[in-house]
């Protein structure tokens, strides 16, 4: 009997646990609170590396005449400190070469009295100087982030070069770029009208201002109806233009002695005279051009003779090049600094100016060249060219010119 009752209490017991936690309402979890979002910080907004936003700003441009000293007065900065700035600038930039028009600016701070803080001068369009203004003052230089965009040109020549860029609206510039480039292959003094080109360069911007060229990575110029292209690749840490081929555009000799001028007189065995009104050979090349108009050496050399002829060549110049080649300067203005027989010159160095001197009617380079010591026509100088691709370098500069030349093609010609 007591073993039935056990039992029985046992069963009792068993049932009340059941029913006790199927009645009981679950064990609520602890309910998941959402971490918060993280409040984004804004990025300052700097204006020549300062916080601008922390300021207020006033911007002005020096007027004529006008000094630091004028201008940091207004602000009732002391002549003391005025002092302090300017020496403590002058190996960084030296504030008489402060010019009329460039811009500056005054960070001033945000209180009651609109105390300044920083002064900045804008150099040119990227460089620019900080003048700290406080108790400890501090003379720091500064440059903008320069932006690189590239571009595509293209155009056809109906008066001139720089004409033709103008007419598209390209940079003039690359009038000049073109010139650097082909001076070796091109006489752009006898461009023609019809003569087309298409390039592709980048354009450098400030603050979304254009301020140059930078590089131009490949050009085509169509000239009397053959291509002439130009592929700028490096080779030996050095950038050069390449043609096609490889072959480098560089070469031994400039195309001109001048970067523009005009074509007045060719090479002959007999033409006339302007001031002894006779016929008599003229062995050289005449190159209209305004008094002072630099006269550069076509290539590397030694001045042999540096003299004047009164009743003939004026103030000359000639230059021995190699064992072959020497050329000839005529009727200079002046002489560049440091000329003299003995004196080696570079390719491209200024050795003399245009002038009129000896018998000219006005202003212009009679340019001659000398091979074995005989006269010969200066335009049909063919002068070897430097090192070309090298064969090590042949598959980088292929895949580079052929992808270069798939966007050159692309380019219409601008008429």
């Amino acid at each position: 009997m007591k073993k039935y009752i056990a039992e029985v209490i046992f069963l009792l017991v068993a049932i009340s646990l059941l029913v006790l936690f199927i009645t009981s309402p679950p064990e609520s979890k602890p309910e998941r609170v959402p971490k918060p979002e993280p409040i984004p910080i804004p990025e300052p907004v700097l204006q020549f590396g300062l916080p601008a936003d922390s300021f207020n700003i006033e911007t002005d441009n020096i007027l004529r005449n006008q000094n630091l000293s004028d201008i940091l007065v207004k602000k009732n900065i002391s002549y003391q400190m005025i002092d302090q700035l300017a020496r403590k600038s002058k190996p960084i930039f030296d504030v008489r070469k402060i010019k009329h028009k460039n811009r500056y600016h005054f960070f001033l701070k945000k209180d009651s009295l609109h105390t300044p803080a920083y002064f900045v001068y804008e150099i040119d369009n990227t460089d620019y100087v900080v003048y700290l203004l406080g108790d400890s003052i501090d003379v720091y230089r500064g440059q903008k982030p320069i932006h690189r965009e590239l571009r595509t040109a293209s155009g056809t020549i109906k008066s001139s070069l720089w004409n033709a860029m103008t007419d598209n609206n390209i940079n003039p510039v690359l009038a000049n770029e073109l010139s650097d480039i082909y001076q070796w292959t091109i006489d752009f003094y006898g461009i023609q009208r019809g003569d087309q080109f298409r390039l592709i360069y980048e354009e450098m911007y400030v603050d979304s201002t254009p301020i140059g060229i930078g590089e131009v990575y490949a050009c085509q110029f169509q000239h009397m109806k053959q291509d002439f292209y130009a592929f700028l690749f490096e080779q030996d840490s050095t950038l050069s233009y390449f043609d096609e081929e490889g072959n480098s555009l560089k070469k031994a000799f400039l195309k001109s002695p001048l970067e523009f001028s005009r074509i007045s007189s060719r090479f002959s065995n007999s033409r006339y005279h302007p001031v002894l009104k006779i016929r008599r050979p003229h062995h050289g090349i005449d190159y209209a051009a305004p008094t002072g108009t630099p006269v550069r050496s076509i290539g590397d050399g030694v001045i042999t003779r540096k003299a004047y002829q009164r009743r003939g060549g004026g103030n000359y110049v000639y230059i021995k090049h190699n064992s072959v080649y020497t050329t000839c300067y005529m009727h200079l203005h002046g002489y560049a600094k440091g000329m003299a027989p003995g004196v080696r010159v570079k390719q491209g160095q200024v050795i003399g100016y245009v002038g009129a001197t000896g018998l000219a009617t006005g202003p212009h380079l009679d340019f001659r060249v000398f091979r074995n010591g005989s006269p010969m026509d200066p335009l049909k100088v063919e002068a070897p060219p430097v090192e070309p691709v090298f064969e090590a370098n042949k598959a980088s500069f292929n895949a580079l010119k052929d992808s270069l030349s798939k966007q050159l093609e692309l380019i219409p010609f601008q008429q």
